[in-house]
């Protein structure tokens, strides 16, 4: 019954007859979504749920418990073996597929958070670009990256790299917090790369406000006497001893109207070439173009 009530609102199911076929069908195919009963032949939904998640390759899958079992004690121990959701028998059909889209949606947000930032990558751009888009919306993108990351994360180590990465996504969320707009949007495109959606008025004044935040983030990892100097010395990659400016951050403002729209990627390289030109005016240059 509830594989024929998922497969109507279009899931591909499949189906485990005991524990043990349970944990051997997940260690086949993994699957977006884990429903278990409590009460199965071989090993319980407990047990079942407890492999799950203690195998790094399968503690992403979220697994909701579906058991006559509705006592608050068995709630308790399905939450404590690991499971992400609990829905005791007899149950509404619609709140089961409500539910199941549930777990699915905050599966797929996860799975597209930067690990060391937190803020959404590029599936979750590409959607929210999409939107402004369908609403026919008139918006600035902000592609601001790192100048210069590349030999300070050689030379000060990827630990603290980490760190500035992290802690530089921090700063443009809150940046944007303090001069953007409440539907304003900040991404994570990967490795230094990061991205804001805002309002055309307001982002001149929120690139600013990103670039004086990372100024703070480079002294706390570097401390004041190297940001007075503004520069550090090291060895290249061809061995020689140089003086290296620190990371600074620099972006592209691009003005989207839907109109114009074509794709994300065309987007992507029409900001790329502005950064080029970006960095050649210097590093921590902010430039902005319609596209």
């Amino acid at each position: 019954m509830v594989r024929d009530l998922l497969e109507a609102s279009g899931h591909e199911i499949g189906l485990a007859a005991d524990g043990p076929s349970a944990l051997e069908s997940v260690k086949t195919r993994e699957p977006d979504l884990l429903i278990l009963d409590l009460n199965m032949p071989g090993l319980s939904g407990y047990d079942v749920c407890r492999a799950v998640k203690r195998n790094p390759g399968t503690a992403r899958v979220p697994i909701l418990m579906l058991t006559a079992q509705s006592s608050v004690e068995h709630k308790l121990e399905g939450f404590e073996a690991g499971a992400d959701d609990y829905l005791p028998k007899p149950f509404d059909a619609r709140e089961l597929r409500a539910r199941v889209a549930a777990l699915l949606r905050l599966v797929r947000r996860e799975a597209d958070r930067n690990p060391t930032s937190g803020l959404p990558g590029g599936h979750a751009i590409d959607e929210e670009f999409a939107r402004r888009v369908a609403q026919k919306q008139t918006f600035a993108v902000c592609y601001i990256d790192l100048d210069n990351f590349k030999p300070f994360a050689d030379h000060f180590g990827f630990s603290v790299a980490d760190d500035v990465i992290r802690d530089t996504g921090e700063a443009i969320r809150l940046g944007v917090s303090a001069v953007g707009t409440p539907d304003d949007f900040v991404g994570h495109i990967g490795g230094d790369d990061f991205l804001v959606i805002t309002t055309p008025e307001r982002a001149d004044d929120v690139a600013q406000e990103c670039a004086n935040r990372f100024r703070a983030v480079v002294a706390r990892a570097v401390g004041e006497e190297a940001m007075r100097i503004g520069s550090f010395t090291a060895i290249d990659r061809e061995g020689v001893l140089r003086t290296m400016p620190l990371a600074c951050l620099s972006a592209a403002i691009l003005t989207v109207r839907p109109e114009d729209w074509v794709s994300s990627k065309q987007l992507g390289a029409r900001a790329a070439e502005v950064k080029r030109r970006a960095k050649q005016n210097g590093p921590g240059t902010i430039v902005a173009e319609p596209v």
